[in-house]
């Protein structure tokens, strides 16, 4: 492969990874895609119409990825979420504080870009706090923290920690095969619960569930399948293109946001090239603000107050640290890791829908004793 080829090849990665978050927004715009709301919906309400949405875009990525793994296309072990080594501390107190923060801030990462893009002014402050603290968290003070703490604990796996991988271990079995039957029975599973009651057919709910969940499946083909070069020209070592985890990656809100800053900041430096993180913030926003404005729903917003801007801010730095400890966001670990089946994956969204959980029941609990 020529550098030519090479360049090309980039653009076209870049350029599919920006249609595919341009969907993201769009679909998570009119259909009101929010992992907290879903929480906060189900808490609060009891109305699981979210729950499900979730669940269907989940058990469509499920599917879609490891339809993919049984073509050999991609293997999960070559993105960031099934190494060997389970950095479950991490995972669990990351979860915890992304989880808080996304309900003290009115959203997770996609939903603060899907809100930039509908006016909200309010989500702008919040995004840019979260990007500062996600690089902090990344390269600076708290980086340097997290490495020489709680990243220290760790477990190692004699495999990858994706599902289909330590079941092939145990069974004998192909890595191939456990891919088809896993994916297809936890993806089934999911999609089963999703359209298992009324609420779960209608409309809103099908366009984000489906839409969400194509999106993630597609990025991971652009990332592990288009941008997938065996022998790179210069290094001839493996290499996937336009990834700054130097891994196949597909959607996630956290360290590409810091990431976006950092490109915005130093554009001068060609060092900093755009990435698919990058150009997947972009295009959530795009998307949004093309939908808002095309469905009449776009309009500033601003803060209410100085607590309305307190926790906002102080969400916003609970999951810029939070997301980058964690590996991921909702969607990073809820939706693009939990695609791959990986155990870490698992362990954070669970810890993310339990610090969303602790953070609505202290929310209530305050109204209550104000009034």
């Amino acid at each position: 492969m020529t550098d030519a080829q090479l360049h090309s090849l980039t653009a076209q990665v870049l350029w599919g990874a920006f249609a595919f978050a341009l969907l993201f927004g769009a679909v998570a715009q009119r259909s009101h895609f929010c992992t907290m709301g879903a929480v906060s919906d189900a808490v609060n309400m009891g109305d699981w119409s979210r729950v499900r949405q979730w669940a269907l875009a989940a058990g469509i990525a499920v599917l879609g990825f490891h339809a993919m793994v049984g073509l050999g296309w991609v293997e999960a072990g070559k993105s960031i979420y099934a190494a060997p080594r389970l950095i479950w501390l991490s995972h669990a107190l990351g979860g915890l504080m992304f989880g808080f923060g996304m309900v003290l801030a009115s959203g997770c990462g996609s939903k603060t870009l899907v809100r930039v893009g509908g006016g909200n002014l309010k989500s702008l402050v919040v995004l840019v706090v979260l990007g500062v603290s996600a690089y902090a968290t990344l390269r600076g003070l708290a980086g340097v923290a997290r490495v020489a703490t709680i990243d220290r604990v760790a477990l190692m796996l004699p495999t990858g920690q994706d599902l289909p991988s330590l079941l092939a271990l145990g069974t004998g079995v192909s890595r191939t095969t456990m891919a088809w039957a896993a994916g297809g029975v936890i993806g089934g599973a999911l999609v089963a619960f999703a359209l298992a009651r009324p609420e779960g057919r209608s409309a809103e709910v099908l366009l984000g569930g489906v839409g969400v969940g194509a999106a993630i499946v597609g990025i991971w083909w652009v990332s592990g399948r288009l941008g997938h070069v065996m022998e790179h020209p210069q290094t001839l070592e493996e290499v996937f293109l336009a990834t700054n985890s130097q891994r196949m990656e597909s959607l996630s809100f956290v360290a590409p946001v810091a990431y976006t800053i950092d490109w915005l900041i130093l554009f001068s430096d060609k060092s900093k090239v755009l990435t698919l993180g990058i150009v997947s913030t972009a295009g959530v926003v795009i998307g949004s603000a093309i939908t808002a404005v095309a469905t009449g729903v776009f309009r500033w917003e601003g803060f209410g107050g100085a607590e309305d801007t307190a926790n906002h801010l102080v969400g916003a730095v609970l999951m810029g640290v939070g997301g980058v400890t964690a590996l991921g966001c909702t969607i990073g670990q809820g939706l693009s890791g939990l695609s791959t089946l990986s155990i870490g994956s698992f362990i954070a969204s669970a810890a993310i829908v339990a610090g969303a959980w602790l953070a609505i029941r202290w929310q209530v609990y305050r109204l209550n004793r104000a009034s």
